[in-house]
């Protein structure tokens, strides 16, 4: 291909070739990579976020660079559809412009919330990051280190650009057939290899099929890829529930003893169980989902009444999803309330809060019993189902009167539409639309204020009361002079021997702690201290304390721990508190120190209210159960019970020492984590419920008609 240029006024040739010494010819540099720009540019920009985030390449680079081979010359082959060369050289540059911006922003979110986020939980947080954290966000990439990145991830389409400027006559749209053809099988060959290598490895092939996640996926295929495979199972309408196969020693692991009860006591332990016949509502139903969901629940073993089944029957319940809590907030000596609270209730001692998306990750187990398997949207897709299994519609049928409150804007989250379909006849009132009369704007809010405002205006004596509340006392940053609580309460930490930062944390948590102090004698005053029960749980680990994001890499987590934080279980540890004024009383001293979690707790509440439940219908268990087993799992298929922790990236079990672990457990426990959390999506996203229990009924209709005499 020969140009034309003008030069001091006469033509001369510029050709795509360089003549050598010897007669030879030899493209220009540019031109021999330029068939290959976007491979390579993809294989920089994926080897760059995995560095920046996981602190290493990740466990297959070789799926990585297929991967980036296969994507990167199949867009080449869309541009060779352009026949104008300078259209070519723009939609090359755009292109790569945009997989800049796209791997800087999954960058920057990882890097805020420790956390790969699928694009739905993206798109769905970005009107609010745009809004109230704005700054923070401002400043995270305007600082040294985010300015780096910012230049890292544009530097593809900058070089492309530049090049293409300097040299254009060696950017040429190949639209010739067998330069199509050669980049079609390119690209085809290293993708049909990366299949073949996933699906000759079983934990792979699961990994990228039925038990996908967009977490685990990014560092095994890269983050163009899962970005693909999850757009893939979005249009496909989601993976469909799917039961794995577990052996039968799984089944004699959960199956009720068939053991007599002891004399002394009460009653023998029932199934928790509702009238519900699963096989008929399947046989019922042409919804494909909601008749294997349908079977899976008719299939599983129920947990049993025990001697602490309705030891709250007829308590006040007050529910805190305190933000960036954890256990190592819990001190005699600067949160002292919040120890005492956690030395005298309910203990949970081997507890995880696993962070799936976030706050509304941390809720959506907290409020719904469920793993946030739709990242941001688990919970806003709940907004116009059925959520019969939650607190507030349970408790609603006893006639309680329920509240939901959050100190921060109101419509965060879209929690002015999913709040206010949880059950609570009174509705969800945040700042904008209540609180703001008792709570001042600035940033954090205080929780002190929320509570002292809302007990003493409105519910104090509206006794039986159900409330939730979504606390932001807690929340980042932590530097001093950039939180409002933390210089509040900066006096009752001043001389601890931490950092300025942990420092800040622990005084931010302070607030919260005195938020229940003075709830506490509020209910003292109001006599109903050993009639009220108060559950706090946080939606997540303190991720806001550390600036890099890498396990390995959480300096100020790894002080506030005490230890050097290098795995999911080690960072997602934590301590719920589960108190009530009459346990001590009753000389009750309640432990359990097997692997309990989030997802737990909606469950034993229900068996500590006694209220009508079915144990089948929830993915979590009751704790108080003797006769089910301890088990923690995360998104990532990663477990842990009493006998060790099983980590399904490299698909080994790590016994614990001196125990024994029976034939089949593996995989039995295996088969169990991989339903449960394909239930958890089969629930969130076909309003299972409202198969089950048909249309949602008016929470203030019910309401007022179990409240009648």
């Amino acid at each position: 291909m020969i140009m034309a240029s003008q030069e001091n006024g006469r033509k001369t040739d510029v050709s795509e070739e360089t003549h050598m010494h010897d007669g030879s010819t030899m493209q220009p540099w540019p031109f021999a990579l330029e068939r290959h720009a976007l491979f390579v540019a993809i294989i920089y920009l994926e080897a760059v976020f995995a560095l920046s985030t996981s602190g290493s390449l990740g466990p297959t680079p070789y799926l990585i660079l297929l991967f980036s081979l296969c994507i990167g010359q199949l867009l080449q082959l869309l541009c060779s559809l352009i026949r104008s060369r300078r259209a070519y050289c723009i939609a090359k540059t755009a292109i790569l412009a945009v997989l800049g911006i796209v791997f800087g922003v999954e960058y920057f979110v990882y890097r805020q919330f420790k956390v790969f986020y699928d694009p739905i939980t993206v798109a769905a947080g970005a009107g609010d990051v745009a809004g109230q954290f704005a700054g923070t966000a401002a400043g995270m990439v305007f600082s040294p280190s985010g300015l780096a990145h910012v230049c890292l991830f544009l530097a593809p389409a900058l070089v492309f650009g530049l090049l293409a400027r300097r040299w254009p006559a060696a950017f040429d749209p190949g639209a010739t057939p067998p330069t199509r053809v050669h980049l079609a099988l390119e690209g085809g060959l290293s993708c049909a290899l990366a299949l073949a290598l996933i699906y000759g490895q079983s934990t792979l092939a699961a990994s990228f099929t039925t038990r996908f996640s967009f977490q685990s996926a990014v560092p095994r295929f890269g983050l163009l890829a899962s970005l693909c495979k999850d757009l893939q199972r979005g249009l496909a309408g989601g993976s469909a529930f799917e039961l794995a196969e577990a052996p039968q020693a799984d089944q004699a692991q959960d199956a009720p003893t068939d053991e007599p009860p002891a004399e002394d006591e009460k009653a023998a332990p029932t199934p928790a169980v509702l009238d519900l016949d699963f096989e008929a509502l399947a046989a019922s139903t042409d919804n494909q989902t909601w008749a294997d969901l349908d079977r899976y629940v008719g299939s599983r073993t129920p947990s049993m009444t025990n001697e602490y089944t309705g030891l709250f029957e007829g308590y006040n319940l007050i529910f805190i999803s305190a933000e960036a809590f954890t256990a190592e907030a819990i001190r005699p000596d600067v949160t002292p309330t919040l120890y005492k609270m956690w030395k005298h209730g309910i203990q949970l001692t081997d507890y995880y809060q696993f962070d799936t998306a976030g706050t509304t990750g941390g809720e959506c187990a907290n409020l719904f019993g469920l793993m946030a398997t739709e990242g941001g949207s688990s919970v806003r897709g709940t907004a116009d189902h059925n959520n019969y299994l939650t607190l507030g519609n349970l408790l609603n049928q006893r006639g309680y009167n329920g509240w939901a409150f959050h100190n921060n804007t109101y419509t965060y989250y879209g929690r002015d539409t999913t709040h206010n379909n949880l059950g609570y006849n009174n509705g969800f009132m945040g700042y904008g639309n209540g609180m703001e009369q008792w709570v001042t704007w600035r940033w954090p809010q205080s929780d002190l204020e929320m509570l002292e405002g809302t007990f003493d205006n409105l519910y104090g004596k509206a006794t039986p009361f159900n409330v939730y509340y979504m606390s932001v006392s807690g929340h980042s940053n932590y530097d001093p002079w950039d939180n409002a609580m933390a210089q509040k309460n900066w006096d009752r930490v001043a001389d601890l021997p931490y950092s300025d930062r942990v420092k800040g944390y622990l005084a931010a948590n302070v607030e919260l702690d005195r938020a229940m102090e003075a709830l506490l004698k509020r209910l003292k005053q109001q006599r109903i201290y050993r009639k009220t029960v108060i559950v706090i749980s946080a939606d997540h680990f303190p991720y806001g304390l550390d600036d890099d994001a890498p396990l390995g890499q959480l300096p100020y987590l790894s002080e506030l721990y005490g230890y050097e934080v290098t795995d999911i279980f080690q960072r997602d540890h934590n301590r719920p508190i589960i108190w009530c004024g009459s346990l001590p009383k009753e000389g009750l001293h309640i432990r359990v120190d097997e692997p309990t979690m989030s997802i737990d707790l909606l469950p034993t509440l229900c068996n500590l209210f006694g209220l009508p439940w079915d144990s089948r219908l929830l993915p979590g268990r009751d704790v108080l159960d003797p006769q089910s087993e301890g088990l923690a799992f995360n998104l990532d298929y990663d477990w842990r019970t009493s006998l060790g922790t099983y980590w399904a990236g490299s698909g080994t079990f790590v016994a614990n020492d001196g125990v024994e672990v029976p034939e089949g457990y593996v995989d039995a426990k295996n088969a169990e984590v991989a339903n449960k959390i394909s239930y958890c999506h089969g629930v969130l996203t076909s309003d299972y419920y409202r198969h089950v229990f048909g249309e949602p009924q008016n929470v203030q209709e019910v309401h007022d008609k179990a409240a009648k005499p």
